[in-house]
């Protein structure tokens, strides 16, 4: 009997679910899980999560007191729903679940290294040990710095929003647990920049930067792992076939399981080894440099903070809105035009996939009809009854 591309991928690669929705965990078992703003906006407005999300908000307002603003409790209520979403995800995958630190700490080391801290003391509450949590962090410098110190203290961190190989060595050399590197923003920027339509999977510039990261890390020992992150197709996945983790959305990994065929494995750590690749020592300077001269880099790690920050935005929004509405205040809510303002920056009345910036997998989702672009319907529709609802 064929097996599917599914199959044969988890035999050489650990699959991670790039998704919040407990569902869809449920349906495709990874070992790992990936969550963050963006997901749990979209897994926060399924009726089956209604309870968490009230319940957190609740919480939240003990905690934060009366006198708080309902941003200040939406804050607060975001980092535990982040935690709630975390353990329920445990409950499922025999692995990690990352969990996210504040993209508007990416350039503050300090500020970054308590709210790590903090995220990592609520899950030790409820019972779970350091080994299962991955605090995921932006691959600035300061970031990385934090990851360092918090990896020394036993904290597993994956470093994201990585688009160049010496954000790589940098994290390599800092002893980081797991990177994630961004095959399919990397193709977003050459196909802007070049004005191609597609590139071949072979020559997709997100393929050869993953596929660069992970030989240099095979060839000079690192123990570092390697997990590609937002793909666009299957052509991405299938020639990063032998990557130490991928994680992959729903969609992907529906096409995945539906398709059968034979899939040989492309990276492999001997091959890397018999590379000539030269080490480059990396140091701040050196990163700095590096990082200047690497313009999709510079661009894609900035863009992708203001998203990741947007994405943020929007979610305290929605949890403000409901904490009101918990509270019995008499107020008229329009949440979905204020989320999609958030992210329809030329005010055309639609959002690309440029503009969303946030989780790739979530875009996905939303553009119904695969145009590459949402509409408001497609934002209401897309994030079911309740957030519709919420706009009445």
């Amino acid at each position: 009997m064929a097996k599917t591309l599914l199959e044969q991928l988890r035999g050489m690669t650990i699959v991670v679910a790039d998704t919040g929705d407990i569902n869809a965990i449920n349906t495709f078992t990874p070992r790992d899980a990936t969550t963050n703003p963006s997901l749990i906006t979209a897994a926060a407005q399924m009726p089956e999560y209604q309870e968490i999300v009230d319940t957190t908000l609740k919480e939240a307002r003990v905690s934060a007191g009366q006198d708080a603003t309902e941003t200040e409790v939406a804050t607060l209520a975001f980092e535990r729903l982040a935690v709630a979403f975390g353990l329920k995800i445990l409950e499922i995958i025999p692995g990690r679940v990352s969990t996210e630190v504040d993209a508007r700490l990416s350039y503050d080391t300090e500020a970054t290294l308590a709210k790590a801290r903090y995220l990592i003391g609520e899950y030790e509450k409820a019972g779970i040990t350091r080994d299962r949590i991955l605090i995921k962090i932006a691959s600035t410098w300061e970031g990385i710095k934090a990851a360092e110190t918090l990896e020394k203290e036993g904290i597993h961190c994956n470093l994201t929003l990585l688009f160049g190989l010496h954000q790589a060595i940098a994290c390599a050399e800092a002893g980081i647990t797991l990177i994630s590197p961004f095959v399919g923003r990397i193709l977003d920027w050459y196909k802007a920049k070049s004005g191609k339509d597609s590139y071949p999977a072979t020559e997709d510039p997100g393929v050869l930067s993953v596929t660069q990261i992970y030989n240099y890390y095979k060839k000079f020992g690192y123990n570092t792992e390697v997990m590609g992150a937002s793909f666009r197709n299957l052509g991405e996945i299938t020639e990063l076939a032998g990557c130490d983790l991928l994680t992959i959305s729903p969609k992907l990994l529906a096409e995945l399981k539906s398709t059968e065929g034979d899939l040989p494995r492309k990276l492999e750590a001997s091959k890397a080894k018999a590379s000539d690749l030269e080490k480059i020592p990396m140091d701040a300077d050196t990163f700095a440099k590096m990082h200047a001269e690497d313009e999709m880099a510079s661009q894609k790690l900035e863009e992708g903070i203001v998203g990741f920050t947007k994405a943020l935005e929007a979610l305290e929004l929605l949890l403000a809105q409901r904490l009101a509405r918990l509270e019995g205040e008499e107020k008229v809510s329009h949440a979905a035009d204020d989320l999609f303002s958030v992210y329809d920056l030329d005010g055309d009345g639609f959002i690309t996939r440029e503009e969303w910036a946030g989780t790739d997998a979530v875009f996905d989702a939303l553009d119904i009809n695969g145009d590459g672009k949402i509409s408001t319907d497609e934002m209401a529709a897309g994030l079911g009854a309740a957030f519709h609802l919420a706009a009445v």
